[in-house]
């Protein structure tokens, strides 16, 4: 049905190499990433766990929000933080967790079934699902009132 793309571009070995980026809608165009911006704190440039965070959140709220209006609520407002971790597995490393926050206005639901749409979209969206090898996917949905 869909079918997205994404180049990168790498020059220079390991450590003092540099990536950059780039994205068919542009969105990204050649933005860097290296050693630095994934393992150190360089904010000059982005890395893959961080873009991972920003599709899964994006999916993830999509898929809530479509969800919503599947069972007669709008959504009026909704904020999705991720946070992926990355951590050092034997010799290479690995993502072990992502940590969903999500707060949201839905008039009209309730409690509980907003969380249970909100734990459906989470196990539903494509985004999740092609995650299926991190071990832990967690999610913290708060209706605001």
């Amino acid at each position: 049905m869909s079918e997205k793309k994404a180049t990168v571009h790498w020059e220079g070995r390991g450590k003092t190499g540099q990536g950059k980026v780039s994205t068919e809608t542009d969105a990204l165009k050649g933005y860097p990433y290296g050693f630095a911006s994934r393992f150190e704190t360089d904010k000059r440039g982005t890395n893959p766990e961080e873009l991972l965070g920003a599709a899964h959140a994006a999916c993830f709220t999509m898929a809530f929000s479509f969800a919503c209006d599947k069972a007669g609520f709008g959504t009026s407002a909704v904020d999705t933080n991720a946070s992926v971790r990355l951590v050092q597995q034997g010799e290479g490393f690995g993502i072990d967790r992502i940590a969903l926050t999500m707060q949201a206005s839905v008039p009209g639901i309730t409690e509980e079934q907003f969380q249970q749409i909100a734990q459906s979209a989470k196990a539903g969206c494509p985004v999740s699902k092609a995650l299926g090898g991190v071990p832990e996917i967690t999610l913290v949905a708060t209706l605001k009132k």
